[in-house]
């Protein structure tokens, strides 16, 4: 039995290590949350992945992608760098691929629809005729909302391993690499702009 001031003590030291161990334990949940957040692990899409975009393939983590560039309807060399700080979803597309010209209105209507400082959608063509070609199907099929972009020898499309039109990518706000789509889907669908928007939240 301890005197009355030592026992007082004792239970004073005892709280003082339970408030430490109980900081402790929250600025390790807050540390682990912050890295969870920064590493933005790709996997948290898989909720988005059903429906219309049943065929989307999110990466393991974000990738890092090499750098590309192509050209914009005035001629000027674009480097998708450029775009950082945007959600990106950059669809490698030509005029002559039939699936590509179904898929156009829809992605139109996505860029219509959230389209802006957070988000944009990236035609990219590889027609060999250029950004005319481009520019004669958007007019000619009212498409309205998407800029017209040339990738005129594929370069681009190689360098990003795209083996087949049309090939999809979502790319986060510092351009890496969330998944892709090998093929058409309709992207203005609900499934397509849920996912949109689960990318524009978690980047």
């Amino acid at each position: 039995m301890l005197p009355p001031h030592e026992e007082a003590m004792a239970r004073e030291k005892y709280k003082s290590v339970i408030l430490v161990f109980v900081a402790l334990g929250v600025c390790l949940a807050l540390f682990t949350a912050q890295v969870i957040a920064q590493s933005g692990h790709a996997g948290d899409l898989s909720k988005q992945i059903t429906g219309a975009m049943a065929k989307f393939t999110a990466s393991d983590e974000p990738q890092q992608i090499p750098a590309i560039n192509f050209h914009n309807e005035q001629g000027q060399k674009i480097d998708l760098s450029a775009m950082a700080g945007k959600v990106v979803l950059i669809n490698f597309w030509a005029t002559w691929c039939d699936p590509c010209r179904r898929e156009m209105k829809a992605l139109d209507e996505l860029q219509a629809q959230l389209g802006g400082s957070e988000f944009m959608v990236v035609a990219l063509s590889s027609d060999r005729k250029g950004i005319p070609a481009v520019r004669k199907f958007y007019d000619d099929n009212g498409i309205k909302h998407l800029l017209a972009y040339n990738d005129k020898y594929g370069k681009a499309q190689r360098t990003m391993r795209v083996f087949g039109l049309p090939t999809t990518l979502l790319l986060d706000r510092r351009g890496r690499e969330l998944g892709r789509l090998v093929g058409s889907a309709e992207w203005s669908s609900p499934e397509a702009v849920e996912l949109i928007r689960a990318a524009m939240e978690r980047a």
